[in-house]
Parts: structure tokens; C-alpha cells; sequence
């Protein structure tokens, strides 16, 4: 029976696997981003296992940060994931995007008045 793209993908990436649990996969870029990545990461050290290739995860805040007036996040459970994926950041353990890409039209088009 023929397999579907992701059965194929999926089999491509498998680095073992044991009959009643889930497979372990090797994922070859991490797009991260501060609402979920904590628990993630947690789940990683609660089990032992450290990220393989840190050099290919990248985050972006794009879930808590306000549209205008990025700097001022004044929601405090938002203002909290913010700062919870910065330190992270700092801890080697993945690089924040906005730390990357630090060119003039970045900012340019991020910081514009689009209405």
C-alpha cells in the first residue's frame, strides 16, 4: 500500500522506536515560540534529555507581545512567557530570532503604523 508524504517523512526521521511507545524522531529545526516551548523544554529535562543540536533552534515571540508598543507587555501572564523565553534564550539552550535578525527594515516594518 502506497504511503502518505508525512508516513514517508515521518519514517525518514525515526531515531528509535519501541513497540508501546511513542517514537523518538530527529527533527532537524526547532520554530519555537513563547507560549508552549517552556513546557517543552521541562518535559526534556524531567525525562533526561537534553536538545541535540541547540544551534538549529530558533524562537520568536509572536503569541504575547502587543502589536504596537512592543516593548511594554502589560498583561502579566504575558509579560512572564516573554521574560520565561528570553532567559531560556540566554541559557544557550536556543537562540531568540529578534537576537538574529537585527536589521534596520526588520524594526522598520515591525514598529510601522499599519492602519
Amino acid at each position: 500500500m502506497a504511503k502518505t508524504i508525512i508516513e514517508k517523512i515521518w519514517e525518514q526521521h525515526i531515531v528509535f522506536e519501541e513497540a508501546g511507545k511513542p517514537d523518538l524522531l530527529y527533527i532537524d529545526l526547532h520554530l519555537l515560540h513563547e507560549v508552549t516551548s517552556p513546557q517543552a523544554f521541562e518535559g526534556l529535562r524531567l525525562n533526561g534529555r537534553k536538545v541535540r543540536r541547540p544551534d538549529l533552534c530558533f524562537a520568536t515571540m509572536d503569541h504575547n507581545v502587543p502589536t504596537r508598543n512592543r516593548e511594554t507587555i502589560t498583561d502579566p501572564i504575558s509579560a512572564s512567557k516573554s521574560r520565561l523565553c528570553r532567559r531560556t534564550a540566554k541559557s544557550s539552550v536556543f537562540r531568540l530570532l529578534a537576537s538574529i535578525i537585527q536589521t534596520k527594515e526588520l524594526y522598520t516594518l515591525s514598529d510601522r503604523n499599519w492602519d
